[in-house]
């Protein structure tokens, strides 16, 4: 097991992961805080807020990567359970960092 430091909405956020998958979850962290940073001004939103926003918007894009009509450009196939593990591991990160928000970690 190993750790990553992610930085996402301006907070630092320590988050385990496996070995060999720490560029890959820093990688998503960086995808989520580019989702709360492209959100603009939340008018005094809270941070787990920010964070399900993003986590939306980014479901929203999976959704629509994936219903996307065979006819349609797409960048390249979608693995559905390569897209699974990737979200799990997502909603890991996001749960610990609402565990942390909401002062239980």
């Amino acid at each position: 097991m190993s750790n990553v430091d992610l930085k996402i909405g301006g907070r630092s956020f320590k988050v385990a992961c496996a070995a060999g998958e720490e560029d890959h979850v820093t990688g998503l962290g960086r995808l989520i805080d580019q989702k709360i940073a492209g959100m603009g001004d939340m008018g005094g939103q809270s941070e787990a807020r920010m964070l399900l926003f993003a986590s939306l918007l980014l479901a929203d894009e999976l959704h629509e990567a994936r219903n996307r009509s065979p006819g349609t450009a797409s960048a390249a196939p979608v693995d559905d359970a390569k897209m699974a593990e990737k979200l799990e591991s997502v909603a890991a990160a996001l749960e610990k960092c609402a565990m942390h928000l909401e002062g239980g970690g």
